[in-house]
């Protein structure tokens, strides 16, 4: 036992959303980047029930896929194409240069592969017998990625 007032649990009381907003300031002030914004598709069906969404961020030239998700008996139909599709356009239109998404091994890294997203690195064992794969998509041509001078 210690006297460390550091306590560790699984309850969220509002933590994760005040480190997130302190890590944004502080990413403010270090980049001068102040253009974030939550980024959100979803498709709904007849009934109103969630078929498939991806959530994530668009932040000083870079778009990031935190989730993409389809409904297992909507799979293979082309609706992640679709949702992905849509997310990018709203990234181009925010000034994204490209888009960031990780997948693990078990997941849909081939999924991204198919649409233009090379793999840049690797955590092995994430989960333990599994990789997750960080991928990411050119959304401009070269020429137009050239920092400004």
């Amino acid at each position: 036992m210690t006297d460390d007032p550091i306590i560790v649990t699984d309850v969220d009381d509002g933590l994760a959303d005040t480190l997130s907003e302190r890590l944004h300031e502080f990413n403010i002030e270090a980049t001068g980047f102040d253009d974030g914004r939550l980024l959100r598709a979803a498709y709904r069906g007849h009934d109103g029930s969630l078929e498939g969404g991806l959530t994530g961020w668009t932040w000083g030239g870079c778009g990031y896929i935190d989730v993409l998700w389809v409904r297992v008996d909507a799979r293979g139909g082309g609706l992640g194409s679709r949702l992905l599709a849509a997310a990018e356009f709203e990234a181009r239109a925010r000034g994204c240069a490209q888009m960031v998404v990780s997948s693990h091994t078990f997941q849909a890294p081939d999924f991204y592969r198919r649409r233009g997203y090379v793999e840049y690195a690797r955590t092995e064992d994430s989960p333990r017998g599994h990789a997750d794969i960080h991928m990411v998509k050119h959304l401009l041509p070269d020429r137009d990625r050239t920092p400004a001078a």
